[in-house]
């Protein structure tokens, strides 16, 4: 399998996960050694210089700790230039791990080179290009009905499942990552179909 050159630095949250992206991408590739990205300055350093200097991409685990771990590394570098990656929503256990993860999710260590290959395609992500597409804002959002209505967290969520993504991302996080995936008029055309809404 031909490794996808890229020019950003890519942010995934412990060595393992380097491991087995290595074989996937030709690149700088940046640990945050889990909640370490909450205390280490030299890792925090290395982040912001890329964010300034080409770019980032974020790649985390698809459960809350990995959300919570993607939402950090946002906050330190403002609005760099920042492409959002998210690993396929995988249930199983890591073949080095006796038991399964807390909420049973393979996290990026676990998940095929190709299902991560996938990842990085639908994130616009060839060579060294990226994809540009139009932002999806808050408005948005509260049009569609996924944020300030009674039954927004919920429809969030089923959102969320049916493009397998992780099922508790906020109205900020959702937004990020259906900006990225489909860019704002296909995603409200993806929304309509979904919801058989015209």
């Amino acid at each position: 399998m031909e490794k996808i050159r890229l020019k950003q630095a890519v942010v995934v949250e412990g060595k393992y996960d380097k491991i087995n992206l290595s074989k996937l991408i030709d690149g700088v590739i940046i640990t945050t050694d889990g909640f370490g990205i909450y205390k280490n300055a030299e890792t925090v350093r290395l982040i912001r210089f890329y964010a300034k200097n080409g770019g980032i991409v974020i790649l985390t685990d698809s459960d809350t700790a990995g959300q919570q771990i993607r939402g950090r590394i946002k906050s330190l570098v403002d609005n760099a230039d920042i492409v959002n990656v998210y690993c396929p929503v995988v249930f199983g256990k890591e073949k080095r791990k006796s038991k399964p993860s807390k909420e049973g999710k393979l996290g990026v260590e676990g998940v095929d080179t190709a299902a991560l290959r996938a990842a990085f395609e639908r994130a616009g992500l060839i060579g060294d290009e990226i994809v540009k597409r139009e932002k999806v804002t808050k408005a948005d959002l509260i049009m569609l009905g996924l944020s300030g209505a009674p039954d927004s967290s919920q429809l969030r969520k089923e959102l969320a499942r049916s493009l397998e993504l992780p099922e508790n991302l906020s109205s900020a996080a959702l937004r990020d990552a259906v900006s990225t995936l489909f860019g704002r008029e296909r995603f409200i055309e993806y929304f309509k179909d979904f919801t058989g809404r015209k």
